[in-house]
């Protein structure tokens, strides 16, 4: 079982906008709604695959009930802690006619000490049944940007494989903790090791450099695809994948398909080639259609083939 960790779970809105312009009047003409934040989107793309998944994490006020109930509708289970203070809700506007999609997120609730403790006395008990635990998203207020290194070292001290999926400061105390493997995108990558990318050196370096720092195997996503550093049976293999080329509709969520495929495959005993190919496919399929994590499973076994991948020198 794979158990999904979302501190700063939302209700996520995307609203489908033709020629969208800042500061004009549009109606749009498709709105979807549904629970959100990086560890939910993620368990709704492990549950799509077909693996047992539960996901926790904060949810308050009404926000946070539509999200529980959502989450129940979509036959996600789920334990979150309940709060005080209000769950956010998230906003993406996107324009078919240009394929281009602006988020608007808001900052998420005041997580208050008690809270905080509840939730990690919930993470131990969850973990007794779990396989596999994806720790992703943004931290909501009332947390320190080191927090997730601290919540890492407690999962690892389970024994039990750690994916991490974060940004900006929180990524960096995060990646220091080691968990077994962390998926930053590009920009992502290059705060943590200071320089911008400009070839697929930079991005096979910058692999090795996160792993330096103290993660087991490293994924840097891309528009393209991704490079990858991972450590199999005792050996690193540096991998580069290109996703299949298809008419996106909407990319939101493509990053937490990669993952969620990933972890999917991963629990199978799929090779680091079969486990990238697969989670490509997964990000594929997921931009044919609205919503993160939403995508159609033959979809994403049909497009696998598709997927490019090349093992090169570090």
């Amino acid at each position: 079982m794979i158990l999904t960790v979302t501190l700063n779970a939302a209700v996520d809105r995307t609203l489908t906008v033709p020629n969208f312009e800042v500061g004009f009047r549009h109606r749009a003409t498709e709105t979807m709604t549904l629970p959100g934040g990086k560890g939910v989107n993620v368990a709704r793309a492990v549950k799509t695959l077909g693996q047992p998944v539960i996901a926790t994490g904060f949810a308050g006020g009404r926000t946070g009930d539509r999200i529980i109930a959502d989450l129940n509708r979509e036959g996600i289970l789920s334990d979150f802690v309940r709060i005080e203070d209000v769950s956010r809700t998230s906003t993406a506007v996107v324009d078919p006619t240009t394929g281009r999609t602006t988020e608007i997120n808001e900052y998420g609730p005041d997580i208050t000490p008690r809270e905080l403790e509840l939730l990690l006395d919930k993470i131990d008990y969850l973990l007794k049944a779990a396989d596999l635990v994806v720790a992703a998203g943004s931290l909501p207020r009332g947390l320190e940007p080191s927090f997730y290194a601290e919540l890492i070292a407690r999962l690892k001290a389970s024994g039990i494989p750690v994916f991490f999926d974060t940004y900006g400061e929180a990524l960096r105390y995060g990646i220091k903790a080691g968990p077994d493997m962390v998926f930053p995108n590009q920009v992502e990558a290059e705060m943590v090791v200071g320089y911008e990318f400009s070839s697929n050196e930079d991005f096979v370096r910058a692999a090795g450099n996160i792993r330096a720092l103290g993660v087991t195997s490293a994924v840097i996503k891309s528009k393209m695809g991704c490079v990858a550093q991972i450590v199999d049976g005792g050996r690193v293999h540096t991998i580069m994948g290109r996703a299949p080329q298809v008419e996106a509709v909407s990319t939101v969520g493509s990053g937490d398909s990669i993952v969620g495929g990933y972890a999917a495959r991963f629990l199978e005993g799929a090779s680091p080639d079969d486990c990238l190919r697969f989670a490509l496919a997964c990000a594929a399929a997921n931009a044919l259609q609205p919503g993160a994590g939403v995508f159609d499973p033959s979809d994403a076994h049909r497009l696998a083939p598709g997927v490019e991948i090349e093992e090169v020198d570090a």
